[in-house]
């Protein structure tokens, strides 16, 4: 392999001659073979938006020369392109302030730039500290990227997902809301519902946390950047925070916001504690949607089988003809690894000792993995399973008629120990209610018929 010599402040390192990377990031290549989770790409798309915004920020303050902050721009927008990504091969498990992967962007920005203004024929050239990171520090820059790629990944990737799935569930409620079914609770026979009625809470639950998954981001739009090193903004312009901001909303078509304590903004991650907090709700209600899907779905003759849902593969390699819930599966398992990274984020927000939190990397490792994995899977639980349910309205019917718990319409006519009568005369002797209740003579057969109906048992008693 060809090698350039690259210098630092701690002297000469050798840096492959086809990488655009300089002497700190190699050190950091070779200091941190831990893993091979990489910077998620969303957070090289967040540090190149909010270089290219600073150096923006920094010439109309009139402190960076236009010729640099254009070849800032140039290069920020090969990045942004996916030109480069190939040049950023620093791991997570790092420093936790992200200090490599700040530098790592700026030497990569300055390398790309300088060829730029080599090739426009200007004399002038780029320093991946003194002019990319102008103003800024790495304390500051890596929570600002982390909030634009927070952002940007639930905006993009996540509320859409959630969004098709939540659609899907509405026509399916809509189909479905006047067939009436047996409901359950503690896994036992309960009163009658509709299939409609039971699926809109599914729905309900997906629009509620939509909801709150966008509430939340208004606190992560607040972002750090202009409080440098530990939150007094030293060597940065007065209005630089304010400028910059703008100028990533420039870039964005955003809503982000100087945080309005920078102190807060570099050893706090409550606001992503807040919206993954939010995310994990919606890991919540997957988990138990998908439960539901596949408890409802079990069978085909020996569970409940109160609807069908695809067969996309098979499922056994032992047992011809068998099709698993495997939907179902894959976005359960999604679910319990949200919660795990929910943990991991809440305690590494809890470390924030003194004026900088150090477990940066990881918190923007497992929420952007969290909004890649629940986006996927909704997606695919969605096309691959919701659409294609249908009832078994054959089975549906068995359960209903066989329930014992429609004896529940006859408490405010017999009161609660007769109609407890009937239920348990009807358990012990293999009867239906209607044959329990002529039975045990509380009431005759019309009596019954006109008291119980399961349609109307779907909804609040008529005045």
């Amino acid at each position: 392999m060809d090698y350039r010599i690259e210098r630092d402040t701690l002297g000469e390192m050798k840096v492959p001659a086809d990488k655009y990377w300089g002497a700190q990031t190699q050190r950091s290549v070779l200091n941190f073979p831990i893993g091979d989770e990489t910077m998620p790409k969303e957070i090289i798309e967040g540090f190149a938006i909010l270089k290219k915004s600073a150096a923006r920020a920094n010439e109309s303050l009139g402190l960076l020369e236009s010729d640099k902050a254009d070849a800032v721009a140039h290069a920020a927008d090969r990045v942004l392109a996916g030109e480069l990504f190939d040049h950023f091969p620093l791991v997570v498990w790092q420093t936790g302030s992200g200090t490599q992967s700040n530098m790592n962007m700026n030497e990569v920005l300055a390398y790309v730039g300088n060829e730029w203004l080599e090739e426009q024929g200007k004399e002038v050239r780029l320093h991946p500290n003194d002019d990319v990171n102008m103003s800024q520090s790495s304390n500051d820059t890596y929570p600002t990227a982390l909030h634009i790629a927070a952002v940007k990944k639930v905006e993009d990737h996540l509320l859409p997902s959630l969004s098709q799935m939540k659609n899907t569930l509405k026509e399916k409620a809509d189909a479905y809301y006047d067939l009436v079914k047996i409901g359950r609770t503690h896994l036992q026979d309960a009163t009658p519902i509709t299939l409609g009625q039971e699926i809109s809470g599914w729905h309900r639950m997906l629009v509620k946390t939509e909801s709150m998954i966008q509430d939340s981001l208004k606190y992560v739009r607040e972002i750090a950047l202009g409080g440098t090193a530990v939150g007094t903004g030293i060597n940065a312009h007065p209005d630089f925070a304010e400028t910059v901001a703008q100028k990533i909303n420039d870039e964005t078509n955003g809503q982000f916001v100087s945080a309005e304590n920078k102190f807060h903004a570099l050893t706090s991650h409550d606001e992503l504690v807040h919206a993954h907090g939010a995310i994990k709700g919606l890991a919540a209600d997957v988990m138990k949607i998908a439960n539901d899907v596949r408890w409802l779905a079990s069978g085909p003759r020996c569970g409940i089988g109160e609807i069908t849902i695809p067969a996309n593969e098979p499922g056994s390699s032992i047992m011809p003809g068998k099709v698993n819930p495997t939907q179902s599966e894959a976005i359960t398992m999604v679910a319990a690894h949200v919660m795990g990274n929910d943990a991991a984020i809440g305690f590494a927000a809890s470390q924030g000792n003194f004026e900088l939190n150090v477990y940066k990397p990881m918190i923007a490792y497992n929420f952007l993995q969290s909004c890649q994995l629940l986006g996927d899977s909704m997606v695919s639980f969605d096309e691959r399973c919701l659409v294609g349910l249908e009832p078994d309205e054959k089975e549906i019917e068995k359960y209903l008629n066989d329930s014992l718990m429609l004896v529940t319409a006859l408490n405010p006519h017999i009161g609660y120990e007769n109609a407890a009568k009937i239920a348990k005369h009807a358990h012990e002797n293999n009867q239906t209610l209607r044959e329990a209740a002529v039975d045990t003579g509380i009431l005759s057969g019309e009596e019954f018929d006109r008291l119980v109906v399961p349609k109307e048992m779907t909804k609040p008693n008529a005045k």
